[in-house]
């Protein structure tokens, strides 16, 4: 009987071309007098750009300007960034994070674990437990879940939840209160999850409209949250500006042609400017399976102007009013999630089992619905963020917030602040998307000071 014996193949080989030709990366602090220019010249390979830029914002970079080219076997790009302050990068340690990042000993294990600070997205704490839930979203349903974690002696000691479309999406890391341990007993998990299926179900009978999910290692929480809205088709429905009342300088325009000459798709977006804006466009393409081949990012004023020349995974453009359309509405989608409207309060506090639930539910009992929240914990310090309106998605009243102060400041701080989406009433509100943006490194640079 005949044996058939497949050729080998060194597992070295697809890694040649890398150690050929190592990235090159650079951080240039005397071209420009504004910005801080990073340069990164690498053997192309999928997925690259959206790597860049996601390490780039993980760090809390505004991009100012980009310009990228991935046309052949070569990727090139350059960005113009600066801090959330609209500082130049100057921190050597960070400097060094940058080029060692993205150079050639870049994405190993060793290279993620030398960051002194904490990085925004990657979570590989080994000792948690990921937790994903998405559901149809309704007024207090955050503090019902946390309440069902707290209730089963779990501790939330990082989470993200994003609303659009009347659609929730989270990824939450928690871990036993008792042993500060991963959660691994399939029985504890099986009830969990039970639990919360039955809180995000609410009164449908159809399973199929709520999903949970459980894991050990560690995810990129933005791009999960965006991959987990995109596969539940969010930017289908009523439209992205069912929910709230967008003023039109906030909408963005979105025009996809063809370009001739070049064989490219063009893509271009227009709209208000905010922190990792770029990173969630990208971040949308490479789900939907294009492939950036050039791009040009540049900001002008609060106004940001972003161009892609990109084809389908397969080479082929985008040549069907349907693709097209598609295209818009995912694109709108993705710039829409991360959108805060309303009211933004930060609160820290010491942390402990329990504390998100007790903070949600205060919420919940002055009429208060989160539209997006963060929570982060570094230490024995507990920081959450909530972006909050009404129950009826309205600006919430000054005697509602005078209320929160009232029964929580006592026992955690409180800072309230007002989104630039609102103008009913400028006095409260603040300058610039760097303030009112809501970074997890911005907010615990004070206690890890």
């Amino acid at each position: 009987m005949a044996k058939v014996c497949w050729p080998y193949f060194d597992p070295e080989y697809e890694n040649l071309s890398v150690r050929i030709n190592p990235p090159r990366v650079s951080v240039d602090n005397t071209s420009c007098s504004d910005y801080t220019i990073v340069k990164v010249d690498s053997v192309n390979k999928p997925g690259i750009l959206l790597e860049v830029v996601q390490i780039l914002t993980d760090l809390d970079f505004i991009i100012i300007k980009a310009y990228v080219s991935s046309d052949g076997g070569w990727f090139m790009d350059v960005f113009h960034v600066t801090d959330q302050q609209g500082k130049k990068i100057t921190d050597v340690k960070t400097i060094d994070y940058i080029e060692r990042i993205l150079g050639p000993k870049g994405h190993t294990e060793d290279g993620m674990k030398n960051w002194p600070g904490k990085r925004v997205g990657v979570h590989s704490f080994g000792n948690y437990t990921a937790i994903e839930l998405i559901g149809r979203d309704r007024p207090g349903l955050l503090s019902e879940i946390s309440a069902v974690l707290a209730n089963l002696h779990f501790n939330v000691t990082v989470a993200e939840v994003w609303t659009h479309n009347r659609r929730i999406a989270c990824v939450l890391y928690v871990n036993d209160d008792t042993t500060s341990g991963a959660v691994d007993d399939p029985n504890r998990l099986s009830i969990m999850e039970e639990q919360l299926k039955h809180i995000l179900r609410g009164c449908e009978d159809d399973d199929n409209v709520v999903r949970t999910s459980f894991s050990m290692g560690f995810t990129h929480i933005d791009r999960r949250l965006h991959q987990m809205l995109f596969a539940d088709r969010d930017y289908e429905g009523g439209g992205v500006t069912t929910e709230v009342d967008y003023p039109p300088s906030f909408k963005p325009k979105i025009i996809v042609e063809r370009c001739e000459e070049k064989g490219y798709s063009v893509v271009t977006v227009r709209c208000k400017d905010r922190a990792k804006l770029m990173f969630d466009i990208v971040c949308t393409l490479t789900d939907m399976q294009y492939v950036v081949f050039h791009a040009n990012i540049s900001s002008n004023g609060p106004h940001a102007s972003q161009e892609y020349f990109i084809r389908h995974m397969d080479g082929c453009t985008l040549d069907t009013e349907g693709e097209k359309e598609r295209v818009v509405k995912c694109l709108e989608a993705a710039i829409h999630r991360r959108v805060s409207e309303g009211l933004s309060l930060e609160l820290c506090a010491k942390d402990r089992c329990g504390l998100l639930s007790e903070v949600t539910r205060i919420l919940r009992e002055n009429g208060l619905s989160v539209r997006r929240a963060g929570v982060s914990t570094v230490g024995e310090k507990a920081v959450n963020v909530f972006y909050v309106r009404d129950a009826y998605g309205n600006p919430v009243d000054a005697k509602t917030i005078e209320a929160l102060r009232k029964e929580i400041g006592h026992t955690m701080m409180l800072n309230v602040k007002k989104d630039p989406v609102s103008t009913k009433t400028p006095e409260a509100e603040t300058s610039g998307w760097a303030k009112t943006s809501f970074f997890f490194g911005n907010l615990l640079e004070k206690f890890l000071a």
